[in-house]
């Protein structure tokens, strides 16, 4: 943490010990003190107020994946997705703002490695289970870029697929370091994000005609 709180006084005890907080001017004043003798005073950096993501609109989800290394996990979600972290505790758990939805990457031990399963769409085998956001076209291939340039490797190469159908999409996928499947796209139409058609149905009449 290395950003600079807004404090007000707040005054709470735990364990006997009664801690002040207060705003010295710079917000960065905490007073540990113990029958009323100040005996430790130390810098603190929350980000507990305006510079916090803010959430998406409507209902954001949430969603909890499960990690080998927070370290590790860090480094690609805050750092090559550049994903604003919220909460965490220690190297337990850490939050993250997906394009304001709730990610959380829970620690769940050394061994652990996402499984996975194919499935086919429009010629691509798709790993399953997978996430990710739905993206603009100008976002989508932002962050395609930035993927790219950080050598991760794609799993499915950005693309266009469903050409010339309502569902039409670019779309890439790519995993973390413990093997979980992220999906990013882009509908060509975005009111078509949950258009109702069968894809298969579609390509057996633009076929025989």
């Amino acid at each position: 943490w290395n950003r600079v709180v807004d404090w007000r006084m707040v005054g709470f005890v735990i364990s006997g010990w009664r801690y002040t907080v207060g705003n010295n001017g710079s917000g960065r004043c905490c007073s540990v003190v113990k029958s009323g003798l100040n005996v430790r005073r130390f810098s603190l950096s929350c980000n507990l107020t305006g510079n916090a993501a803010k959430p998406a609109p409507g209902s954001p989800f949430h969603l909890a994946i499960p990690v080998h290394d927070m370290k590790l996990a860090r480094d690609f979600y805050g750092g090559m997705l550049g994903l604003e972290e919220g909460r965490r505790d220690g190297d337990k758990w850490q939050d993250y703002s997906l394009f304001g939805h709730q990610l959380v990457c829970h620690w769940v031990g050394n061994e652990y490695r996402g499984t996975e399963w194919f499935n086919p769409v429009d010629g691509d085998e798709v790993p399953v289970p997978h996430f990710g956001i739905a993206l603009d076209i100008d976002a989508f291939h932002r962050l395609a870029r930035r993927v790219s340039q950080s050598n991760t490797k794609f799993v499915i190469e950005p693309h266009l697929r469903f050409k010339g159908m309502p569902g039409a999409q670019y779309t890439m996928f790519f995993k973390d370091p413990s093997n979980n499947s992220l999906e990013f796209k882009a509908m060509i139409n975005p009111q078509n994000l949950f258009a109702r058609y069968d894809v298969s149905a579609l390509n057996s009449t633009s076929t025989s005609e």
